[in-house]
């Protein structure tokens, strides 16, 4: 690649220039991509297949993976409906339990 000795030039001609050039490298990267696609879809008309088949766009789509539901573990004996699995954050009424005195096994459920 010739070296171009940019000493001579002005501020706003090197502006002029960086614009120029940045303009020349987003149409060739359009120029790439457009070739890349139509040899793409040249490759996929010659082998018989659809390009959505090429990329594994039409067939069955990943299951989500789904968080298991857990049984609660622990019940708070002045409120039954209160529960815990004992995961995440221990729940007030078992936190203040447990800070006088109780163990968390005595709120296992039964």
């Amino acid at each position: 690649m010739a070296k171009i000795d940019l000493a001579g030039y002005t501020l706003s001609e090197l502006k002029g220039l960086q614009h120029d050039v940045e303009r020349a490298i987003k149409d060739r990267q359009q120029q790439d991509v457009q070739k890349a696609r139509e040899q793409i879809l040249a490759i996929a008309r010659n082998a018989g297949v659809s390009v959505e088949e090429l990329l594994g766009n039409g067939g069955p789509k990943a299951k989500k993976a789904t968080g298991k539901e857990v049984e609660a573990k622990y019940q708070n004996p002045k409120d039954t409906s209160q529960t815990w699995t004992g995961r995440g954050r221990q729940p007030r009424w078992m936190a203040e339990a447990v800070a006088n005195g109780k163990r968390p096994d005595d709120f296992l459920m039964k």
